[in-house]
């Protein structure tokens, strides 16, 4: 059962990372900063997914909810910035202009980046792609701990 577990959560990565190329190389949408950011534990996920497959250990698996939880969590906090709860960081969200002289101004400018951070792209049912990862990586992190249970029961 946590060899089933471990496949479903690893795999999820897997179609969550596939998803977020396609949305960037099929559909257009260029990702900001935080959502790269979020693509990093995914990866690191379903590499714990394949040490987890050959190496019987409930570590890797509470490894793997490690790295879900923090995809998770990014999304959130991307989740928050998109919808102004809170301010981004400053590389990748628009800031206030006053008080900047022009020079200052067009500096800011032309070091902006193109895809801002604080602007939805996409959402389905009003939670921006953000949201989703945060919502799938939830459940996924809970599989991980499943799996890592199960281990522990079987030593």
């Amino acid at each position: 059962m946590s060899r089933f577990l471990i496949f479903i959560a690893a795999l999820g990565s897997a179609a969550l990372l596939v998803g977020a190329f396609g949305f960037q190389h099929l559909g257009g949408f260029a990702p900001c900063k935080m959502c790269i950011w979020q693509r990093y534990p995914h990866a690191i996920a379903i590499g714990i997914g394949v040490l987890a497959t050959v190496i019987p250990s409930a570590i890797l698996p509470y490894l793997g909810a490690l790295a879900a939880l923090s995809t998770a969590g990014i999304g959130a906090f991307h989740f928050g910035v998109e919808q102004e709860w809170w301010e981004g960081p400053s590389t990748c969200t628009s800031g206030p202009i006053g008080n900047l002289t022009p020079e200052q101004l067009m500096e800011q400018i032309m070091t902006a980046p193109l895809v801002r951070c604080d602007e939805i792209a996409w959402s389905f049912m009003n939670i921006s792609m953000a949201g989703w990862n945060a919502i799938a990586s939830f459940a996924l992190a809970i599989l991980w701990i499943s799996a890592a249970r199960h281990i522990q029961k079987a030593i």
